[in-house]
């Protein structure tokens, strides 16, 4: 079953004082979101492969008044452990804490059967959308625990509660998503303050869907900054009793 948040207003200040950590900041929803986090008060960490598309967003936080950013350029892709550590170990010398993690960076894999798809395109599918996913959330977890109230959300999709044809690897990790998000969040329930949740953007204008549906009309879905109110709800402190659940941006 699905939350919807879609209708939720944020007070301007809703982030203030906060760190939040973005992953794929450089396009799409990360880039939005990170825009958007930074609009209301939150010093936002921008991850992402491609350094240009980071800067660009880093100069568009600035020269909207927002708090200064950090860019943190890493390809998922090619990450290790060790990449992780030091990841952490630099937010928390910089920083002290995280307050919040929007794990947004994914692969949409090959569109094709199960029995035509290629083996390293699954791998390096998982690698972005489920190992990089853990290890980040593994090795920060530490610096999220030291917040008032942390906050992760997992991006997930449709294809993770139920599965289509053809969508292959993206799907699979989608509901490994899921899964990673309710063992975490029953492991921390009433034992720490970090809540952990997942979030469905549902049909959104992206780079990502154009390539997933080559033929829609991209004005027939929402921008991104259309789906902005449930990412503000779940980083923000209105949604603090709020931990193992999945949460839809757009009413279906």
């Amino acid at each position: 079953m699905s939350e919807y948040a879609g209708d939720y207003v944020a007070p301007s200040n809703l982030l203030k004082d906060k760190i939040i950590l973005v992953t794929g900041a450089g396009d799409g929803i990360g880039k939005v979101a990170a825009k958007t986090f930074a609009a209301h008060g939150a010093t936002v960490i921008l991850l992402g492969r491609t350094t240009p598309k980071l800067e660009m967003a880093y100069d568009e936080i600035e020269a909207a008044g927002g708090p200064q950013p950090a860019i943190f350029p890493m390809d998922l892709n090619e990450a290790k452990i060790e990449h992780f550590e030091s990841f952490a170990e630099a937010i928390e010398q910089e920083f002290g804490r995280l307050d919040g993690l929007l794990h947004n960076a994914s692969l949409l894999g090959q569109r094709t059967p199960l029995a035509n798809y290629n083996f390293s395109a699954w791998q390096q599918v998982m690698q972005v959308n489920v190992n990089a996913v853990f290890g980040l959330t593994n090795t920060l977890l530490p610096l999220l625990e030291k917040s008032e109230a942390g906050s992760v959300v997992f991006t997930s999709s449709s294809v993770g509660l139920k599965g289509r044809a053809y969508w292959g690897a993206y799907s699979v990790s989608k509901f490994a998503t899921e899964g990673l998000m309710q063992v975490l969040a029953d492991e921390l329930d009433g034992v720490s303050n970090v809540r952990v949740n997942s979030l469905n953007p549902g049909a959104t204008r992206t780079p990502m869907r154009a390539t997933a549906y080559p033929a829609e009309n991209p004005k027939s879905v929402a921008a991104p900054e259309e789906i902005m109110p449930t990412y503000l709800y779940l980083m923000g402190d209105d949604s603090r009793s709020q931990s193992g659940k999945h949460f839809s941006a757009q009413k279906r």
